[in-house]
């Protein structure tokens, strides 16, 4: 790790100046609803607590494991799940909160997954999106940021599990 750099990207404060405005949107979007967020472990436990926050509108918390990374920089494109959801979702509106969209490999297997269990809705919620590598259209109806195609850590974001805690979205640099 000594050889690698970073580079904000992304500070802090518009993180969570744009995290405020998402959850304002969410909540006039669900307005006298409830919804149950279902958070992609590791990397969306950030975003998805500071969003969780800022709700106004009643909030159920699960969390699904999901993998295509493994321990390297791009998506092997083989989706494993790692962590099941343990609530019933039928009859619920769900919102998927990601940190970030790559490829679309990983949020299309955990739609058509969870669209088996009868939602009354899924949408998603990204804290980022890269649309250039994007392989599979994905839908994302509450975006933080797009960001160029560079590795980025940070706000959960990980290199081999490295670097979630940093504050700021960085870009990992040799």
């Amino acid at each position: 790790m000594s050889d690698l750099k970073l580079r904000v990207l992304i500070p802090a404060s518009e993180i969570q100046q744009r995290i405020e405005e998402l959850a304002r949107k969410i909540s006039a979007d669900y307005s006298g609803r409830s919804v149950l967020l279902i958070g992609i472990l590791k990397g969306a436990c950030f975003f998805l607590a500071d969003l969780a926050r800022a709700l106004t509108i009643p909030a159920r918390i699960d969390f699904a494991g999901i993998s295509s990374y493994g321990q390297g920089t791009v998506s092997s494109n083989q989706v494993k799940l790692t962590k099941d959801i343990e609530l019933c979702i039928e009859g619920m509106d769900v919102l998927i909160v990601e940190d970030i969209v790559d490829s679309g490999v990983t949020l299309t297997y955990l739609c058509d997954l969870l669209a088996k269990r009868r939602p009354k809705s899924i949408r998603i919620a990204a804290l980022l999106e890269k649309p250039e590598r994007r392989r599979q259209p994905v839908e994302i109806h509450y975006l933080g940021f797009q960001i160029p195609n560079e590795f980025v850590v940070g706000f959960g974001l990980d290199y081999a599990e490295d670097y979630r805690n940093l504050r700021d979205i960085c870009v990992l640099e040799q």
